[in-house]
């Protein structure tokens, strides 16, 4: 029986791309809707992605980015508001 090993640093790096995918993609979403969960859950998991070294700095980068514009965005709607909710309309 033959069994192969991967390097342990391979699913490392693996979950550390799929963090910086779904930072990028939560990034965006959060920049139309639930600013307040998706911008920081963002931030964090693109910054895990980072520091853990993914193949994907760039998308990591783009994650950080948007979920810090959406916690702006947010910030921005507030303060035109002066509530935690805003609408379009």
């Amino acid at each position: 029986m033959t069994t192969t090993r991967t390097a342990p640093r391979a699913g490392g790096v693996r979950d550390a791309d799929a963090m910086a995918v779904t930072a990028f993609v939560l990034g965006l979403v959060g920049t139309l809707a639930m600013n307040l969960v998706l911008g920081p859950v963002a931030i964090v998991l693109a910054t895990l992605a980072l520091r853990r070294g993914t193949s994907r700095p760039g998308r990591a980068r783009l994650g950080l980015a948007l979920g810090i514009a959406d916690l702006v965005i947010l910030a921005c709607l507030v303060s035109a508001d002066q509530t935690l909710s805003w609408s379009v309309g």
